[in-house]
């Protein structure tokens, strides 16, 4: 039986080799990329074709959702799981309209997590139980630019900063959060993007 090529994208780099070393035990794994953030993640992906990318959702430079659009946007036939400490409903829901074939927290056990990997590289789904039973909690109102400039927002940028970064206009930014905020119903950006965070919007 051939072996299911594995890119694993994961920012903390002790649980990048925790797992690493997990799907290495199993015999039919090859882990043939590490990296630790979403960029490096989609460069990998689009490089070395492997049959899955296992990727946490909070990553520098790109969230592992936005790594996940990516891969399905560029038309990569690679399988993409999820593994995060985040079992947020709007997570989960964002990852499933990505197309994500997997989404499982960090504390299940290692056989479920081989398990899923197998069942979505054969076109299968693996969605963690409990988060499958709660279900959704109400549809993400922000659009993809909103929820990047409050994200970096949320990270203490400023809306000149913001601007320079995703090169728009500073007025342009401002008024992306603005609308951002209007949608949350917050007091400022900072409450906007705590309270999209924990909703798992961001």
């Amino acid at each position: 039986m051939p072996s299911l090529r594995i890119v694993l994208a994961e920012d903390q780099a002790l649980v990048r080799g925790a797992l690493a070393a997990l799907l290495r035990l199993e015999a039919d794994f090859d882990v043939v990329a590490e990296v630790g953030d979403g960029r490096a993640g989609l460069e990998a992906v689009t490089a070395l074709r492997p049959d899955i990318l296992l990727t946490d959702i909070e990553m520098p430079l790109m969230t592992g959702l936005e790594l996940a659009q990516a891969v399905r946007t560029r038309g990569l036939p690679t399988r993409v799981v999820i593994v995060t400490t985040f079992g947020r409903a709007g997570y989960l829901h964002r990852a499933m309209s990505a197309g994500v074939g997997g989404y499982l927290l960090k504390d299940a056990p290692s056989e479920q997590l081989a398990a899923a990997i197998r069942r979505v590289a054969s076109g299968g789904r693996a969605i963690d139980p409990e988060l499958a039973l709660a279900g959704w909690d109400g549809d993400d109102p922000l659009t993809d630019r909103e929820r990047q400039v409050l994200r970096l927002a949320g990270e203490g940028k400023t809306s000149g900063e913001i601007a320079s970064l995703i090169h728009l206009s500073e007025g342009t930014v401002r008024n992306y959060l603005s609308e951002a905020i209007g949608k949350l119903g917050a007091a400022n950006r900072i409450e906007a993007a705590r309270l999209a965070r924990d909703k798992g919007w961001l």
